[in-house]
């Protein structure tokens, strides 16, 4: 992998991150609201099955 790959998906992340905020910024409070009450065993296993499918997505991206 060559640095222009790492900084093109860097910037699709951002895009994707700013999406929520840019489209809807009061759901976007709401739904943080809502995170900021879950525990924190629900947030360990939400970034635990993200990481996973990430994973799963480059893996199989590589395999192409």
């Amino acid at each position: 992998m060559d640095w222009n790959t790492l900084i093109a998906a860097f910037g699709l992340y951002l895009v994707f991150e700013g999406l929520m905020s840019f489209a809807s910024p009061v759901a976007l409070k709401q739904i943080l609201k809502q995170i900021i009450e879950m525990p924190s065993a629900t947030l360990r296993l939400i970034g635990a099955v993200s990481i996973s499918i990430g994973l799963l997505l480059l893996y199989l991206a590589r395999q192409v």
